[in-house]
């Protein structure tokens, strides 16, 4: 540690690549701001190649106001928070903040059966009689297999687009390049045809097609259209040096950095105020960069601290479903040290048994000395039914809500490890 300040403290051009698994913890918030504070205080912003990075997402600027269909947004209806969707589905009031009953969902670009904390509660929530639920998915994922229907969609070489990904300061074009298959159709056409039986397709914003909401989306910024981007294939959007480091000041209105945040003021739309106390300990955040004890730290029942990091060749769960990503990756596994596994008994390559309050699931051990003494990893994320009992990592993962702003903490769980019960004498 003492060597890596002193690298930070002597290199003018030191650059902080904070990515978002950075925050995926109860004090992520906090450590994300002291580490963005840090490239403040050393000035590493005025040189090329330095400073701190998390998401330049700010610079697209794209107005998305027709195709979200802002002007109809009632301010009444609630924001409810994905991370949080086994909570949400089994009735707890803190996250319907107070309101009804979800009864149906629609679910399109994500496989919460899969990928959200405390997993138990999920498949409880999606398995209720009076939940209706429908999948538009291009894989049998696990939540897909919970549906009441699903409905294939299309691949993204199979419908029109526009990409602004993180950390790329363009904006591409993904024109449809071939027709899908008989039956798959877009999530344009599924949203477009439930206006329509909803009695709301004759609103702003609807009976557009995929290309003419690009249009208006480009041309609102002055960026042209579809046939323009088409051509030039993507746009640069990167802002001035001067804008990109911050030389003329930084975004309030006087310029300055602030090193004391308001974290009462990061309230997202559609969502109760801080006061209400349901995204954690707001009062115990510090008021300026440091360290503060929120994680799930490792105790005598669980000695052990799991990180749930991403596996190289799974970006995602959909990558979980191409069988060239499931030759390169294996099986699950646990990567722990050698040191700590000599202490339980554990053999690497063995079935090693890793669980805490919220369950329990069985992996295979992997030595690895390249972690701390006490930490364990989970490379994923695998779909549930690679897994022995067909339960997967986020069986241990939790679904409270980090301060200041909610989402989810999956990189923060203590756990205890142990041989399965029947290889214990």
């Amino acid at each position: 540690i003492e060597t890596f300040a002193h690298l930070v403290g002597t290199t003018k051009k030191t650059y902080f690549r904070l990515g978002y698994g950075f925050s995926r913890q109860r004090n992520g918030s906090v450590n994300m701001h002291a580490a963005a504070s840090i490239a403040a205080v050393t000035g590493a912003w005025q040189y090329e190649g330095g400073g701190a990075f998390h998401s330049n997402s700010g610079i697209f600027k794209l107005n998305q106001d027709v195709l979200e269909g802002t002007a109809m947004r009632d301010p009444n209806i609630r924001h409810l928070d994905h991370s949080r969707i086994g909570p949400v589905l089994t009735g707890a009031s803190d996250a319907l903040y107070g309101g009804p009953p979800v009864t149906a969902l629609l679910i399109q670009n994500t496989n919460p059966v899969n990928v959200a904390p405390e997993q138990r509660l999920v498949k409880q929530g999606f398995l209720r009689d009076d939940l209706f639920t429908c999948v538009h998915e291009q894989f049998m994922t696990d939540t897909a297999r919970l549906a009441d229907v699903v409905l294939p969609a299309t691949m993204f070489l199979e419908h029109d687009d526009i990409y602004k990904g993180g950390g790329n300061q363009h904006i591409t074009l993904g024109p449809k390049l071939i027709d899908p298959p008989e039956g798959p159709r877009t999530n344009h056409f599924v949203i477009e045809e439930l206006a329509k039986r909803l009695g709301v397709g004759d609103r702003p914003g609807f009976g557009l097609t995929e290309k003419e909401h690009i249009d208006i989306i480009l041309g609102k910024r002055g960026l042209g259209g579809f046939d323009s981007l088409k051509e030039q294939k993507w746009i640069d959007m990167q802002p001035d040096f001067e804008a990109a480091h911050f030389i003329n000041g930084f975004g309030h209105p006087d310029g300055k950095f602030r090193f004391r945040p308001d974290w009462s003021g990061q309230a997202a739309p559609n969502r109760p105020p801080r006061s209400m106390g349901l995204f954690g300990p707001v009062e115990r955040l510090p008021e300026f960069p440091d360290h503060v004890e929120l994680i799930e730290a490792a105790d005598e029942a669980h000695p052990f601290r799991l990180t749930t990091s991403p596996a190289r060749n799974f970006l995602n769960s959909t990558f979980a479903e191409t069988p060239v990503s499931k030759q390169k990756e294996g099986r699950p596994v646990l990567l722990l040290h050698p040191e700590d596994a000599a202490g339980l008994g554990l053999a690497d390559g063995g079935r090693v048994e890793v669980g805490n309050q919220r369950g329990e699931l069985v992996l295979h051990a992997k030595f690895f000395d390249g972690i701390q003494r006490g930490v364990v990893i989970a490379e994923g994320i695998w779909p549930n039914s690679a897994h022995e009992r067909g339960e997967g990592i986020n069986v241990l993962t939790g679904a409270d809500a980090p301060a200041p702003y909610g989402g989810a903490a999956l990189h923060d769980n203590k756990v205890w490890l142990r041989k399965p019960q029947e290889l214990r004498a």
